[in-house]
């Protein structure tokens, strides 16, 4: 899975292809006073013919967007607004084989600030991009400053010292046979597809369904179609109508991320990583889930519903769709937070805002069907249950579901930071409460303040309180260290536990978290490598580890044929102050080297030219390949994969 932060995937320094033009893009820069104390900051880039500088508004998965940072930002100045772009150009890119958009010949930004302190007189800021031709990518940054008083600004540069060089050169690979690289598919097994997205919002516009703000507009509205349309087929053809606005306006949500300059592309691509984004999604999912157990209601202006539902009045085609509208605003208690949970599952996946939109089509889509179907069949109507107090448990059950992804994204936070606030165990008490509380609201036992008088259960109500409780008892051997197979890629991972581990490696297994450890253990053992790019925050990671690995024949393949080296391309964990180093690129420019996972993030890509984790190699000591990378796949490719590693060494 793709999800590394993307403050890490800039240290990238390596060149895809032979050869390399040394700056395909050159860059100035100018100011441009707007008050005494508000500037305009203009980045002009000039780029080499055939040669295509990257948008800062991207999906991820192919390119990697341009992205801007400033020195003391916030400090005696601060940014007003985003950085702005000249118009790109969005077509099929063949070196990714997808729809990018990019500049061709020159490229021109500009990012508004205003001083908080007078006296400030330059400005120095950092531009990462990426550029590539028909062949060939580079990974570059440039260091830039303004002079805002109209003398001449001068960057520091930053030096490589004879450590440093010593230090850059141990990162870089003699590797034999590196064609078995060439042939790697950039996509993974395990990525999620646009469909399955599309299925998982469509689920959720199913749960919007039963909703009490959703469910009682179905039987109002497709009658009001089929009995004021005049004829039969006009109803029918309305009510289509009005569920094909219906996904529209959903899908019509979406679009900002595709298009706004305002669009902030670190979100799609570092939700996983990014630890203040993490801990912000916790609180909005927990401000979600406390809406559904009916402590407050998430509304949008009710002025706002009244227009629509006035202007749902002029009939015809408009008419239809602002009743469409209306829908959409009434039902926002019911279907925001849904809608929001949808929003961060797509943004933190591949594909950013092409499977956010995969996914709200799918919800529109699921929201929309019952409104066709009722008209072509409306007998159908009589067989839908009443409304009821059933609905509002059903907001309820997902509340608890919000609290529970909640923390998740807490643990995310924890895991890449190492606070150790949710260990394992910590993580699944939590969960175990959270679902046991579930069961107990179920069965009676609990209520909240929108309940009402509960005179019996019924049998989905019973039935599903038992599958909620038994899911709990699953969870609670998770507290003495049993892989919960079931939850694999949510908790954290087995060796993060409160509990002493002999290992702090994947299933107690033998490992190695530095390469030139690992690689000195190889030799005197005389045994091939396993090199294992991997993430605190990597979902694919967990799933491999937890539901590839501990199948016995894969575990005893990798606990007796190979050295096992995990390197962790998140982590923010400093690296010692006699090991933190600059790192100068093919281009010239250099790069800090400060945390582990800046370190490993630069070596793999230097070396085997990818950013994307889950990542295998398989590798003996004097640097020979046993064959093509391998990825998030299933437990007999990979065992096959392992075993064919092993008769390249006889």
């Amino acid at each position: 899975m793709k999800n590394i932060a993307l403050y890490i995937v800039f240290l990238l320094g390596f060149t895809i292809g032979h050869g390399q033009v040394a700056e395909p893009v050159r860059w100035q820069v100018r100011t441009e006073k707007l008050s005494e104390t508000e500037y305009h900051l203009i980045f002009n880039a000039s780029i080499e013919p055939h040669w295509h500088l990257y948008s800062q508004n991207l999906p991820e998965g192919g390119a990697l967007p341009t992205v801007f940072t400033f020195e003391g930002a916030g400090e005696d100045f601060e940014l007003v607004g985003d950085t702005k772009e000249s118009d790109p150009v969005t077509e099929h890119d063949p070196v990714f084989d997808m729809e990018l958009s990019f500049f061709d010949m020159n490229a021109t930004f500009t990012q508004k600030i205003k001083l908080l302190q007078a006296g400030r007189k330059t400005i120095r800021a950092h531009v990462e991009f990426q550029a590539c031709d028909d062949q060939r990518c580079i990974f570059d940054n440039a260091g830039l400053a303004f002079a805002l008083d109209g003398g001449k600004a001068e960057v520091k540069q930053l030096e490589v010292d004879g450590r440093s060089a010593l230090l850059s050169r141990k990162l870089k690979l003699d590797l034999k046979n590196p064609e078995l690289l060439k042939g790697e598919d950039r996509e993974q097994a395990g990525g999620n597809s646009l469909v399955a997205i599309f299925v998982l919002g469509f689920l959720g516009g199913l749960l919007a369904l039963l909703t009490p703000c959703v469910f009682p507009m179905i039987p109002l509205t497709v009658s009001f179609f089929t009995k004021q349309s005049g004829t039969r087929k006009k109803g029918i053809s309305n009510a289509i109508l009005y569920g094909t606005f219906i996904v529209l306006i959903y899908v019509l949500l979406s679009l900002p991320f595709h298009f706004l300059d305002s669009l902030d592309p670190e979100i799609l691509n570092t939700i996983s990583t990014n630890v203040w984004l993490n801990i912000a999604f916790f609180v909005i999912f927990v401000f979600f889930a406390f809406s559904f157990f009916g402590y407050y209601e998430l509304t949008l202006p009710s002025s706002w519903g009244n227009k629509m539902d006035s202007a749902s009045g002029t009939g015809g085609v408009i008419g239809i769709f602002f009743m469409a509208l209306t829908l959409a605003i009434v039902s926002f208690s019911c279907t925001g937070p849904i809608l929001g949970s949808l929003l961060v599952g797509s943004l933190t996946a591949e594909g950013g805002a092409t499977q956010l939109t995969a996914g709200i089509t799918g919800f529109g889509f699921a929201l929309a069907l019952p409104f066709g179907l009722f008209a072509l069949f409306p007998n159908w109507l009589n067989s839908l249950p009443r409304s009821g107090g059933w609905m509002t448990t059903v907001k309820v059950i997902l509340g608890f579901l919000e609290l529970a992804l909640a923390f998740k994204f807490l643990s995310n936070a924890d895991l890449v930071e190492h606070w150790g606030l949710l260990k394992r165990e910590v993580f699944i008490g939590i969960w175990i409460v959270i679902f046991g509380l579930m069961a107990l609201y179920l069965f009676g036992k609990i209520r909240f303040p929108h309940d009402g008088p509960l005179k019996k259960l019924g049998l989905p109500r019973i039935t599903t309180a038992v599958l909620v409780a038994a899911f709990v008892i699953y969870m609670v051997p998770g507290l003495w260290g049993v892989n919960l197979k079931l939850l694999s890629g949510f908790p954290p991972p087995m060796f993060y536990s409160v509990k002493h581990q002999e290992s702090d490696c994947p299933l107690g297994l033998n490992c190695f978290k530095d390469f030139e450890e690992g690689l000195e253990y190889a030799k005197v053992n005389n045994k091939p490598i396993l090199l294992d790019f991997t993430g605190w925050a990597c979902v694919n990671c967990r799933k491999m580890e937890e539901n590839v690995w501990s199948v016995p024949k894969v575990y005893e393949q990798l606990r007796d044929n190979y050295v096992l080296i995990s390197l962790y391309v998140d982590d923010r964990k400093e690296l010692p102050e006699d090991k933190q180093f600059n790192y100068q690129l093919e281009s010239g420019r250099v790069k800090q080297i400060r945390t582990i996972g800046e370190k490993w993030a630069t070596f793999q890509a230097i070396n085997f030219h990818t950013a994307s984790q889950p990542y295998y190699i398989i590798i003996t000591p004097d640097m020979e390949l046993l064959g093509p990378p391998q990825q998030y796949t299933d437990t007999e490719t990979y065992y096959n994969w392992l075993k064919k590693g092993i008769s390249g060494t006889k």
